[in-house]
């Protein structure tokens, strides 16, 4: 009974980790290409939520998922062409000041909109209750969460990996003065990784909406797990994101249930024995831009 509980919650931590990775994966594309450390990423994942929410009560709760992330890519399009991109050469102080201006901002924004308090979000009805799977009980939305990570981690992979922009980005981040002297202009690039990123973010906050409380300073929270997965997985690494997503997860998940005080510290543990051990990260790749 105890290995079967175990069970349930490592993959209660791998949905957990799921959510860390989308939020995660996009600010170190942008960082990666850009330069610059996001501080207003976690804003773009409480808009998500929000708007996922306005939007669901109209077009109902897969049409808040659907349009909400689309919605947010093009208001990171704007706010990379307004904002972004004036500190990309700049000294990155700069940059982490306005950015997290920004934050505070959006997040007065939203008090102002929807309030202060949390807002429920409730899930559909036919994602709700569990599945048995022999001794196994596993909720039916959590499940729907972590096949929907693994489908968007895959999509993400395909477009880094196998597709031409993807190769622009990948030298963009290694060598962008090679990618420059090859007359490839990196700006467009760098728009649509900006908005791939906060995609990914609003798609996060949307999906795990009815599962996590839905409130104004929620973008600070999880910017902070975000940062930590980064710092793990290692800098300039796909895969090296996606399994410090998964650890954190696991590690995080498993540990509030045992020793529930105990849950965000064991984050911080993990990183530091990584760091002790990795300097760069679990995957990390040395981008010379950026030593």
């Amino acid at each position: 009974m105890e290995f079967v509980f175990l069970l349930e919650q490592i993959v209660n931590g791998l949905v957990l980790g799921g959510y860390y990775l989308l939020v995660a994966m996009g600010l170190a594309l942008i960082f990666s290409v850009g330069g610059v450390v996001n501080l207003a990423h976690g804003a773009f994942y409480a808009i998500g939520a929000y708007a996922a929410y306005a939007i669901g009560e109209h077009a109902g709760f897969f049409g808040g998922i659907l349009v909400s992330p689309i919605l947010v890519a093009l208001l990171g399009m704007a706010f990379e062409r307004t904002i972004l991109r004036r500190f990309y050469d700049a000294d990155p102080i700069q940059g982490l000041l306005v950015t997290f201006g920004c934050a505070m901002i959006v997040e007065q924004l939203l008090r102002i909109v929807w309030g202060a308090a949390p807002i429920p979000v409730a899930m559909p009805q036919a994602l709700k209750g569990a599945v048995l799977l022999g001794d196994f009980l596993f909720s039916r939305y959590r499940l729907f969460l972590l096949a929907l990570c693994a489908l968007v981690l895959a999509g993400v992979w395909w477009l880094l990996h196998r597709t031409a922009f993807g190769r622009v980005v990948r030298a963009g981040i290694e060598r962008p003065d090679m990618v420059a002297a090859l007359g490839i202009h990196i700006g467009p690039y760098r728009l649509a990784v900006v908005a791939l990123g906060v995609g990914l973010a609003a798609l996060a906050g949307a999906l795990f909406a009815p599962i996590a409380t839905v409130h104004p300073a929620m973008g600070e929270e999880i910017l902070t797990t975000a940062f930590v997965v980064v710092v793990i997985g290692g800098l300039g690494s796909f895969w090296g994101v996606v399994l410090a997503a998964a650890l954190v997860g696991v590690t995080r998940g498993t540990t509030i249930h045992f020793v529930p005080a105990a849950g965000e510290a064991a984050m911080y543990v993990l990183m530091f024995l990584v760091l002790l051990l990795r300097p760069r990260g679990l995957l990390g790749e040395r981008i010379g831009r950026f030593e």
